[in-house]
């Protein structure tokens, strides 16, 4: 196996083209800019970017961010949401806003979502390809002419179809008057709706105000029952006011050992496990040593 070492100072060298990279993303036109460049793009365009930062979902008809936009996310006409037009010094009083690709001769007028069928592109009606359709407004078949505009009955995680979903751009106020997540001011372009790790899920198992949201307190605090997992089953304890006694017998007839196993209150999982598990070992070694040394047989 070959062996790459690098150059005292190279690790930061790298970490500074990265951060370069989110910053300036391709507005450089792929020629690196100089220091003095890279400054004067710094003092333009981030006090625009940390004011005016747009939100980007593809929502259902329920509600939830089913998809939030990041800046690889691809577009209908196949190009990347960091490829649009993102950064505005005003942004637009109409809606919807429009997000135009910069992509040159691409007739894209606004980014539009559209998802993939595990990593192949969803169908349309027609039996054609999202990307065999013509990114120009109606999104019209490029392989047949019975098809009068993209419509896909494909079923999103949420339960719902395809066509009842719409690509949403917001500002920071409409997202906050929602109760959406908004996450800090970064300086990183294209971020679209991306507020953190979890943003990286869908919306059904996203479980902040964007996505599914938090179970209910009764849900966590229900019983455990026979439908649950294995896991739950085995060690139950959602609760406080649940206690369970598990007995590990040590092979001699009417000999047990008791493990408590009720969940004390602002205990996290792992403590609570340890704990049972202290507690087993703790009850293991007392009853080896109240059973005593087995006397010799006298021959």
């Amino acid at each position: 196996m070959e062996r790459l070492t690098l150059q005292p100072g190279a690790a930061a060298a790298i970490d500074e083209y990265l951060e370069y990279r989110r910053i300036v993303g391709e507005d450089d036109g792929g020629k690196l800019f100089t220091p003095e460049e890279y400054e004067e793009y710094k003092k333009k365009v981030l006090p625009i970017r940390l004011q005016n930062r747009l939100y980007v979902s593809w929502r259902s008809p329920t509600g939830m961010d089913c998809k939030l936009v990041g800046p690889e996310t691809l577009c209908f006409c196949t190009h990347r949401y960091k490829q649009h037009k993102t950064d505005f010094e005003v942004i637009p009083k109409e809606r919807p806003i429009y997000v135009p690709c910069r992509v040159g001769r691409c007739p894209c007028r606004s980014y539009h979502f559209v998802p993939l069928n595990g990593t192949q592109p969803i169908r349309c009606r027609c039996k054609h390809f999202a990307d065999q359709h013509s990114s120009a407004p109606g999104f019209p078949c490029n392989s047949c002419s019975k098809c009068s505009g993209f419509h896909s009955c494909f079923t999103c995680g949420c339960g719902q179809p395809a066509y009842t979903h719409e690509t949403v751009v917001e500002t920071k106020e409409e997202r906050s008057a929602q109760g959406k997540p908004v996450g800090r001011d970064v300086p990183f372009a294209a971020m679209g709706g991306l507020t953190g790790f979890s943003s990286l899920a869908e919306g059904y198992m996203r479980l902040d105000d964007s996505g599914i949201g938090s179970p209910s307190a009764q849900f966590l605090e229900s019983p455990v029952t026979s439908a649950d997992h294995p896991f739950l089953k085995a060690f139950q304890g959602p609760s406080g006011s649940i206690q369970t006694n598990f007995q590990l017998t040590d092979g001699g007839a009417g000999s047990a050992v008791q493990v408590s196993s009720s969940k004390r209150s602002e205990e996290d999982d792992m403590a609570y496990f340890e704990r049972q598990y202290q507690e087993r070992l703790k009850k293991e070694k007392a009853a080896k040593k109240g059973k005593g040394p087995v006397p010799p047989k006298n021959s």
